[in-house]
């Protein structure tokens, strides 16, 4: 291995690096002082994050199973921000569970499965890399082993990866047989649309539609969002979730581009049924980890609007609305992290009056909710409207009819949250929740970023000049 491929590798390098230092620590029983471990592991974070954005070269290394671009930099950099921010808005939790550093470990090692995904040139890389980011999420889910719920959304977990692998599997295989390749630029130019070739994008699209909670493939969301410890469900909403994102654009644009007609017209669908059944369930939640988890389910049926435009419009709309969809959900799941370790609540009565007990808090939750919804000034608006526009120079009218209606539903969710928090009045006045330093960091850094990503007009300058189209 030369040093320009050690270089390709260097998100991967640093991780690994960053692991190792931890098994090192854990050796030296450096938790016994979690305060200085987590300090520690924190500045480990914010290393890797700003190393990321040092210069890098575009490259492909192992006969191209291994590539990178600007583009796929970009992404990277959004995850490690992701993490870091998590990392911080999760310190309250962490001070008060066992095994902080194994905590790190699994998220990291995940971290890595999802870069290697990223920069996948081949089917089989792609597949290990998802693997290898799945698996320890599902031991993450079930992190609070003494409670019974945990258990069950780690076993969840478990089933519903072990199960959309194996759909994954067949859909490669069958590719396999159309095409004769697994090499992303020879499946390029050799697939056509077929009887074999449908069938292997169905699997294939079914596989990557679990992981991302489309539907009818979201069954699993719900349940394992509410079992898992709230830092967890960060994870898989803002960093697993953003990973498949960005990877089924590949999959879509680049191994699947000649059958675009056929993918187009299939996306179309989903997105309506994903957006119209994750806002009905939505309205029903009374969990607010429940709440957010169907949002997230509505939220991909917008994505899929964007990804379905099929143009480099399409891409850079959808890596901007992942960053800011980032942003949106550590700044929620920050304060409901707060307020659950407080009263050991997760209903959404628990936020009754929190305005007045917790002004700052209350107003930080109202903010990110309002992005979600896509109310403007915020950044979520704008996130929604060129999602929307790259789905309307594909002539998409009547998915844009839909997302218009479910734009409106969707206000009625988010703000239903925000009545509560502003005009209900607690039975039982909630305790003043202090935030503590890391925790206030990562929000101030949401909601600084939930205010500039919408009005700076070059961030998404920005990432157009990186992204691609068909």
């Amino acid at each position: 291995m030369n040093l320009e491929t050690i270089s390709l590798l260097r998100f991967e390098w640093i991780l690994i690096a960053i692991i190792f230092i931890l098994l090192v620590m854990k050796l030296m029983d450096a938790d016994k002082n979690t305060k200085s471990m987590l300090t520690v592991v924190n500045g480990l974070l914010l290393i890797n994050f700003l190393a990321g954005l040092l210069p890098m070269a575009e490259g492909s290394a192992f006969s191209d199973f291994f590539r990178t671009s600007q583009l796929i930099v970009l992404e990277k950099n959004i995850l490690n921000f992701g993490l870091l921010l998590i990392s911080f808005s999760g310190a309250r939790y962490l001070y008060s569970i066992k095994n902080q550093l194994e905590f790190y470990i699994l998220m990291l090692t995940s971290v890595v499965g999802m870069f290697f995904m990223i920069s996948s040139g081949h089917v089989l890389m792609l597949y290990l890399g998802l693997e290898m980011s799945s698996i320890p999420v599902a031991a993450l889910a079930n992190y609070n082993r003494s409670l019974r719920n945990s258990s069950e959304a780690g076993l969840k977990m478990i089933f519903s990866s072990a199960f959309s692998s194996g759909i994954l599997l067949f859909g490669i295989s069958l590719l396999y047989g159309a095409t004769g390749s697994l090499s992303f630029s020879a499946i390029s130019m050799s697939i056509q649309p077929g009887a074999l070739s449908l069938l292997a994008f169905a699997f294939i699209l079914g596989g990557f539609a679990f992981k991302m909670s489309v539907v009818p493939f979201h069954l699993w969301t719900a349940d394992v969002y509410e079992g898992a410890p709230v830092q967890v469900t960060n994870f898989l909403s803002v960093i697993s979730k953003g990973s498949v994102i960005f990877v089924i654009i590949t999959v879509l644009y680049k191994l699947f581009g000649n059958m675009h007609a056929e993918w187009q017209l299939v996306l179309s669908v989903l997105a309506i049924l994903t957006m119209t059944i994750g806002n009905l369930f939505t309205m029903r939640q009374t969990n607010i980890k429940r709440l957010l988890a169907f949002s997230s389910v509505t939220q991909v049926g917008f994505v899929l609007v964007g990804i379905a435009g099929a143009s480099k419009v399409a891409n850079a709309s959808v890596v901007y609305f992942v960053l800011i969809y980032m942003l949106s959900n550590i700044a929620a799941f920050g304060v409901i992290g707060a307020i659950s370790e407080s009263t050991g609540k997760e209903n959404l009565d628990a936020f009754k009056g929190l305005y007045k007990s917790n002004p700052m808090l209350a107003l930080t939750m109202a903010l990110s909710f309002f992005s979600l919804a896509g109310i403007p000034p915020t950044a979520g608006f704008f996130g929604k409207l060129f999602l929307l526009a790259a789905g309307f120079g594909q002539g998409l009218y009547v998915v844009l009819a839909v997302a218009a209606i479910n734009l409106v539903i969707s206000l009625y969710n988010y703000l239903r949250v925000v009545k509560t928090m502003f005009m209900d009045q607690a039975e039982v006045a909630l305790p003043n929740v202090k935030s503590n330093a890391p925790l206030t960091v990562a929000l101030v850094i949401c909601v600084a970023g939930l205010l500039l990503v919408g009005f700076y007009s070059p961030i998404f300058n920005f990432i157009s000049s990186f992204s691609y189209g068909m």
